[in-house]
């Protein structure tokens, strides 16, 4: 069935859910694996959506990325669980401006992003999951929660994929070893990027080696060629903790 937003095969595949604290609830929505076998373990994605997809209508966070998770060939050759949290409205991932041309990681995390990482890890308890296989991706608002993810849990993730965001170079070595292809559109106005390179940059002199694809005379949206980009998809699950 077709919806409004354009997340015409996302919304019938991924399940909405809440998840819910003493401290507050979270809107996501699951896509489970195909054909699902519980004596199997599986990766896990945790997907962070801009800010244009806030809310809690547990339905905008699928706009963008999400249908081609969900396609048929991804799920057919790549078997995973995806999670799409959303963000409230009027609060971020990370609590930082995206004009700026840098920024300090805050000390704490936001409340979104804090039961995000709590939501994974309820999961991990309720389904399947190898632990050694936590995959973390996001674009422009959703970018900066990549990079704070793995900046705040360096050894938890087996690869990220951050879109038009920004990180704290601060913490470069820190993440020198985890497995990171960045993308950004050399045209961005919204978010600059000089985010982007400055990261890969820092995490190169830290002795990290990053992918970066900069797309030339591309704007803000450079997620659509990113998600559509099946050789993405092949390096991102082919990435595995050791231990």
């Amino acid at each position: 069935m077709a919806t409004a937003n354009g997340a015409e095969v996302a919304s019938e595949r991924f399940e909405a859910r809440v998840f819910k604290t003493d401290d507050g609830s979270l809107p996501y929505r699951l896509l489970r694996p195909k054909d699902y076998d519980q004596t199997r373990r599986y990766p896990l994605v945790i997907f962070y959506h801009g800010a244009g997809e806030r809310g809690d209508d547990n339905l905008k966070p699928l706009v963008h990325g999400m249908n081609d998770f969900a396609s048929d060939d991804v799920m057919e050759k790549y078997p995973c669980f995806v999670i799409a949290p959303q963000c409230p409205d009027g609060l971020q991932w990370v609590d930082t401006p995206w004009t700026a041309d840098a920024h300090t990681m805050p000390e704490e995390p936001t409340k979104p992003m804090r039961l995000s990482l709590e939501l994974i890890a309820s999961l991990q308890s309720e389904f399947s999951i190898d632990e050694r296989r936590l995959y973390v991706t996001g674009l422009s608002m959703g970018g900066f929660g990549v990079w704070d993810a793995i900046q705040r849990h360096p050894n938890r993730f087996a690869a990220a994929v951050p879109i038009c965001g920004g990180g704290d170079p601060a913490y470069a070595k820190q993440l020198a070893s985890v497995p990171i292809w960045a993308f950004h559109g050399d045209a961005d106005t919204a978010v600059k990027p000089k985010r982007s390179r400055d990261m890969v940059a820092a995490l190169k002199a830290a002795g990290g080696a990053p992918k970066y694809t900069e797309y030339p005379g591309v704007g803000h949206n450079s997620w659509a060629a990113t998600y559509a980009n099946r050789k993405m998809y092949a390096w991102l699950f082919a990435q595995k903790k050791s231990k």
